[in-house]
């Protein structure tokens, strides 16, 4: 028993901790910052104030995580982040296909607490900064109001990813609310006051059907009549729940710090009274059998302070994708802007405007101009208003952390501050680090001289040789569609396919690149063709005269026609990809962008690929086969196509395919990593959309690794994961390294991107 006599005052426990680095903020940017960090052997302390991690992809507001990929809805080709939020996301997927946001938690934890390297503290608030000079943080204080413990944190490095930069605010660094003036960035999309300069908090609600009647009576606080207040809930539709109301967002004429207790409540009166229209309005019978299964508690918030570094990305930055010699990560999703007023305005729910292609983020908008040792991740990187509305998803928010995570590491191992990595010229050093991980930076290939297979002979029991894809089962014509094939500089196309006409018909068809040879707008025609189809069965054969300036993707474009259906192939192929001039309005795409003429972005079409099981490759034949995956790809630093495919692929007729790798001397190595294809171009979205696999069909599950004696030196059965780093117990001597693999399935052959051996 304890008992205590009266005290006049008393102090909370406090335990004192230290670490190389403190990340403020458990959403996945500090996450991914924290991981990638620890793995590099810094000791991390990663402080969350909520009970779970993950922030708004958390079951505690369940919004799905995306980024460049958006909901494959734009242009932007294998996209999607790498390293550790690839990992994550594949993770996810494999485990959690559905999108349980319960699961989604499980996994983020599982993330964490496998890092030996990071001390988790959960419920934890940061109310507090120690510095030791005007322009250095030396610790943090936070409190647990679970087990009512104060934490006094010390450190040489800060990292803020807590969304509201409460470090950065308490420590002094200067930061930025609302929208910039149109003149201070040249940024044509700049808002007006009457549209609003904030972005607002959201709260969302699950439904379930019960099967039997459930009635609804509404708190007295809900919002009565909901029709006349929110206009759009005219055409509500009863089944959509979740994130999809992405829309029920308010807040942006107000503090969305300070006041997102007073934002919480009325988004509470907005879902309560929503439901209660849903219930007993009498308009959706549907809901007769329906309950609300879960609201949230806590507002989803996507803007509030942004802080200042070396450099402030903006608009151009965005739409013209500039290139930036720092750059460490990049977004792809569209500038997305939202009326102040949100859910009561009468104005759209968001106006979004995509880029032709994805756009670099540099290292000088991830750390405080101001602060010393104060690292920036997530949605308080240096941005403006404009540009953060794009950079502030969370698959984005999660790749910057990523680089900061690293950067920490070398900052820490050179014993320099954030910005002292571009007057030291270490800029270099954190990229290449970066790459090794699998975190992909646009424009830059991993040039590693202490990969010990860049010195090494190449070759295999087979490549994949590009001549034709099988004819499997006819489409109809009904969007214009293209096929995404990699072509050499000056390297003829003819090629030859098949449809069946109801009538006497015409298709026209095209040979277009894009203007950018890194992009997959396919924005410039270099050649037009008509062909005359004639009723029934055609084959037809196409014979470009232009040929493709630079080695890059082409595209083959045949335009709808209702009245034809053309021949696809269930094969897939790494690398190779078929395309369609879709309408996908979750991202505002309508078929095309175009924008008004004053506001600084593109007019261009969208040209995206379908999700599986659709989305298959055109059936075809070549006069002259595309001969892109060889051996040799594995050495070129690309860990997924870009302007190629960048992978061997063995040829499916190939039944024991082998990767042969052959040094002129005995080698020592003790780590082998290898990078497979798991489709960078799939979105692997966290909640509510589900997915058609567990495991993507590009990818090697089986692989054994044998040395120069024939012996088995590792084996992997079931792998499902981007990259696999094997750690061997021992060094291995050998002069030869023989990889076999399998093929995924009969319809994908075996594709490697790269293999990295180190001593």
């Amino acid at each position: 028993m304890i008992k205590e006599e009266f005290n006049s005052k008393r102090d909370l426990r406090t335990e004192n901790l230290s670490a190389d680095l403190v990340v403020t903020g458990g959403g996945l940017s500090g996450v991914c910052a924290a991981i990638t960090a620890a793995r590099k052997g810094l000791k991390v302390i990663l402080i969350q104030d909520r009970p779970v991690l993950g922030g708004n992809s958390s079951s505690e507001v369940r919004l799905w995580v995306l980024g460049a990929t958006s909901h494959l809805g734009n242009n932007n080709r294998w996209s999607r982040e790498g390293g550790v939020i690839d990992e994550i996301l594949v993770e996810n997927t494999y485990k959690n296909k559905e999108g349980n946001p319960l699961i989604f938690d499980t996994i983020l934890l599982d993330k964490v607490i496998a890092e030996a390297n990071i001390t988790l503290l959960l419920n934890t608030a940061v109310h507090e900064v120690d510095k030791s000079s005007a322009d250095l943080i030396s610790a943090v204080k936070a409190f647990c109001s679970q087990n009512a413990t104060a934490y006094h944190v010390k450190a040489p490095l800060f990292c803020d990813a807590s969304g509201d930069g409460i470090v950065g605010f308490l420590s002094g660094a200067p930061f930025r609310m609302g929208a910039e003036r149109m003149d201070e960035f040249d940024e044509k999309f700049a808002p007006s006051s009457e549209y609003g300069e904030l972005l607002g908090h959201s709260l969302y609600f699950y439904s379930k059907d019960t099967g039997k009647p459930v009635k609804f009576t509404p708190p007295d606080f809900a919002l009565q009549d909901i029709t006349k207040e929110i206009p759009r809930f005219k055409s509500f539709n009863a089944k959509e729940y979740g994130c999809k109301l992405w829309w029920l967002e308010y807040g942006g004429r107000m503090d969305t710090v300070h006041d997102t207790e007073k934002i919480k409540w009325e988004l509470w009166k907005v879902v309560y009274g929503a439901w209660n229209y849903i219930k007993n309005s009498g308009e959706f019978p549907e809901a007769e059998t329906m309950t609300l299964e879960w609201v949230g508690t806590i507002p989803g918030k996507r803007e509030s302070r942004r802080f200042e570094g070396d450099y402030m990305l903006h608009q151009k930055d965005i739409v013209e994708q500039r290139t930036h010699h720092d750059a460490v990560a990049y977004g792809g999703w569209s500038i997305d802007l939202h009326p102040a007023d949100g859910v009561f305005s009468e104005k759209p729910g968001c106006n979004q405007w995509h880029s032709k292609g994805v756009y670099q983020i540099p290292y000088r908008c991830l750390y405080s101009r101001s602060i010393k040792n104060l690292f920036l991740a997530g949605r308080i990187i240096s941005a403006t208003h404009v540009a953060f509305a794009s950079t502030r998803v969370m698959a984005t928010a999660a790749h910057v952390g990523q680089a900061v995570g690293m950067a920490a590491f070398i900052a820490k191992e050179k014993g320099l501050n954030p910005a002292q990595l571009l007057q030291e010229n270490r800029i270099a050093s954190l990229q290449k680090e970066l790459l090794k991980t699998g975190h992909h930076i646009p424009g830059f290939e991993l040039q590693d001289e202490e990969d010990l297979v860049q010195s090494a002979q190449l070759s295999a029991s087979s490549k994949y040789s590009l001549k034709a894809l099988p004819l499997d089962f006819l489409k109809p014509l009904d969007v214009s569609t293209a096929q995404m094939l990699p072509l050499k500089q000056g390297e003829p196309l003819q090629l030859s396919f098949c449809t069946e006409a109801q009538e006497n018909a015409t298709l026209q068809i095209e040979l277009r690149i894009s203007s950018k040879i890194e992009n997959y707008t396919p924005d410039v025609i270099l050649e037009k063709q008509t062909l005359n189809l004639k009723k029934g069965k055609n084959i037809s054969t196409v014979a470009f005269n232009a040929v493709n300036p630079a080695t890059s993707y082409a595209f083959v474009t045949i335009h709808k026609n209702p009245e034809v259906q053309v021949y696809c192939s269930e094969q897939r192929l790494t690398g190779v990809l078929s395309v369609f001039n879709l309408v996908n309005k979750a991202v505002s795409n309508y078929g095309k962008q175009t924008p008004p003429a004053d506001i600084g972005v593109d007019e261009f079409e969208f040209w995206c690929p379908q999700r599986r099981p659709a989305g298959h490759n055109l059936a075809f034949e070549l006069a002259q086969p595309i001969n892109q995956f060889g051996v040799e790809n594995i050495q070129n630093g690309f860990f997924r196509p870009t302007t190629a495919p960048n992978a061997w692929v063995a040829d499916l007729k190939d039944e024991q395919p082998v990767l042969e790798i052959e040094w002129a001397e005995t080698q020592q190595i003790r780590s082998i990593e290898l990078s497979f294809d798991t489709d960078f171009d799939h979105p692997m979205e966290t909640v509510l959309m589900g997915h058609p696999e567990d495991v993507m069909p590009f990818c090697i599950r089986n692989y054994k690794i044998k040395d120069d004696q024939g012996t088995v030196v590792f084996e992997q059965k079931n792998n499902y994961q981007s990259n696999n780093t094997i750690q061997l117990s021992q060094p291995l001597q050998t002069k030869k390294l023989y990889i076999e693999v399998s093929h995924p399935s009969a319809n994908v052959p075996a594709a490697v991107f790269s293999v990295r051996c180190y001593k």
